[in-house]
Parts: C-alpha cells; structure tokens; sequence
C-alpha cells in the first residue's frame, strides 16, 4: 500500500517518524521543510481550555488532497504530507503537519506555505472553542486573502 499523502485523525502524530515515512529511502531528496501548528491559549482575546475540531470524512481528505495535486503542479517537489488533527484538543496539543520534500530547500519551503496557506484558509473544518470565563462558540473562518492572493489563488472563504 503507498504512503497515503493525507491522515485526519485523532491520534497525535511524531514528526520524526512522519518525515522518515516521506522520505522512504528516496536517494533523490535533499530537502524536507515541515510545519507543525499547534493549540494555542487564546482566542479573539479569551482564554481557551480547548478546542474541538469537526470535519466530513471524505469530503476533507479529498480537499486537502486537490491542494497537494496543486502543490505538485507549482513546485519542484517529491513528496507531500498533510496530517490533521480533529476531536478534542488542549493547548499545545499538535494540529497540523504539512511536511514536503524536493531536491532543494527553496521548492520544499515554498510548497509547504503553498500547502499551510491554502489548508488554513479553504480546508473543510469547523473548530469550536471552550473558554475559561466564557461559554463555548464555533470559531470563526480564517479569510487571509493576502496568504492565497500571493500564490494567485482567489477563493473565497465559505
């Protein structure tokens, strides 16, 4: 079975091994640029206690994967990983990993903010947030209009 490009789950995930399993002996790679995004404490100002991340099995998994093809056709890449996390999550919890490889760092590096800009902005997911002194409420859409503008992507966000 190939190493599947795209894993929503619920498990935490080690960057070590993911990048191993990418890499699989591929003589060809002399880069990998990797991001890691994870739980932070704070949201629109409030303290969070957690997140829950929500997603539509399939329908996520084929959106992330129509933006690693895109990836593919504008850089210089080997290979592409996108892990997503969903359920409930604690600040400094893991969220995401995109990690890529090429031949030089200049592809691997545009290709995963390619990958990060375009996964934040347009990936089907739906977080809510518990907070401290505040009742729990759906997060709002990221729309960085500038992060998919600078690669000529005009989407809007849903």
């Amino acid at each position: 079975m190939a190493f599947p490009r795209v894993l929503i789950s619920t498990e935490d995930f080690n960057l070590a091994d993911e990048v191993a399993a990418l890499r699989a002996n591929d003589k060809r790679v002399g880069a990998v640029c990797s991001f890691i995004g994870t739980v932070r404490d704070r949201n629109d100002g409030l303290s969070i206690s957690s997140m829950e991340l929500e997603h539509y099995p399939g329908m996520t998994e084929k959106a992330i994967e129509a933006m690693i093809d895109e990836a593919f056709v504008r850089f210089d890449i080997f290979g592409a990983r996108v892990i997503h996390r969903v359920g409930l999550l604690q600040p400094l919890d893991q969220v995401v990993m995109v990690a890529v490889t090429s031949a030089h760092r200049g592809e691997s590096f545009k290709a995963c903010e390619f990958l990060m800009d375009y996964l934040k902005t347009q990936a089907p997911f739906w977080k809510k947030s518990r907070h401290l002194k505040a009742r729990a409420g759906w997060m709002r859409g990221v729309s960085d209009d500038a992060a998919l503008a600078k690669w000529g992507i005009s989407v809007p966000n849903a």
